[in-house]
Order: C-alpha cells, then sequence, then structure tokens
C-alpha cells in the first residue's frame, strides 16, 4: 500500500502522517507496533498506572485507552470509507472516552488493546491497493483509507514516544 499524498488527509494530521512515513510497509507497521505497544505497556508496574506527569494529563492508563478509542474509531472510518460509505463521519470527545480507565488494570486495558489491533489487522491486510485510495469525510476534511492506516500508526508512535519521555 503506498503512502498517502498530502491532499489525502487534513492538514492536522501530517505529522502522525510523517512518523508513520519513516516506514517503507504501514501493514508491517502497525503488526510490529501490536507488539512493542503491548510489551511496553505490560512492563510497566501495575502500581504506576495511575501515574500522570502534571495535573490535567491522563494516567498510563488513560493513555492506553485513548491510544485504543482512537484506533477504534480510526479503524471504524477506514472499514466503512472502503466499503463505499459515503456517512461524513465526526470527530470524537476523547476524555469522555477514557473517562472510566482507572477503574480497570493496566494489564487488562493492554490485552484489550492487543485483541483490537489484532481484529483490525485482519481488515487492513485483506484491503485492496484500490480499496486503500478511496476517500470519504473525517471530522469535516477529505481522508483516504490508506492516510487513515498512517495517521493510525503515527498516533500510536506519538503517544509511544510522549510515553517514554513524560511517563517513564
Amino acid at each position: 500500500m503506498a503512502q498517502p499524498e498530502p491532499g489525502e488527509y487534513a492538514p492536522y494530521a501530517s505529522g502522525y502522517i510523517a512518523l508513520a512515513s519513516e516506514y517503507n510497509d504501514i501493514r508491517k507497521l502497525l503488526t510490529e507496533l501490536k507488539d512493542i505497544t503491548y510489551s511496553t505497556f505490560t512492563a510497566i508496574p501495575e502500581e504506576k498506572g495511575n501515574y500522570t506527569y502534571a495535573d490535567g494529563k491522563w494516567t498510563i492508563k488513560q493513555k492506553l485507552a485513548h491510544m485504543i478509542d482512537a484506533e477504534r474509531v480510526f479503524a471504524y472510518r477506514a472499514y466503512c470509507i472502503a466499503l463505499g460509505d459515503k456517512t461524513a463521519f465526526p470527530g470524537f470527545e476523547q476524555d469522555d472516552y477514557v473517562a472510566n480507565a482507572n477503574s480497570r488494570t493496566l494489564k487488562n486495558i493492554a490485552d484489550e488493546f492487543r485483541a483490537v489491533r489484532e481484529a483490525n489487522l485482519y481488515f487492513i491486510n485483506n484491503l485492496s491497493d484500490e480499496q486503500s485510495t478511496i476517500v470519504g469525510t473525517s471530522s469535516n476534511h477529505s481522508t483516504s483509507v490508506r492516510a487513515i492506516l498512517y495517521i493510525m500508526a503515527g498516533h500510536e508512535l506519538h503517544h509511544l514516544k510522549l510515553l517514554k519521555e513524560r511517563y517513564l
């Protein structure tokens, strides 16, 4: 699957696209990130799961839950657009989505991440090149399926970087 062209996504997504574009194969990257992200979060002691580096910032549990939420949203958008759905997909309120994450164990959230990614990889690995170039509307911007997948990977890379810089 080729990398997305600049007109295939909103300008605000360019940072995520750039992070993922450092790799040649988005499918391989998402497959490898599944294990990297899982092992990174499961290596964190459970008692550190509610740690946050500053007031008003997410805990480690909330960060991982956000990564899952975003993955689900991105994958749903990509799935629908790839199948020709013309629905304009709205944004989502990320803080509302992570509100209950701290009541769970970090291991439980990490297991969910791995399961969600594994399910999404079945879809992603079976996309045709033609389907990857289909464009739909996501958060009020024209976005191709392949751009969404690059955003998904770049978003994950971004949060892994922040985790290492600010939490660990």
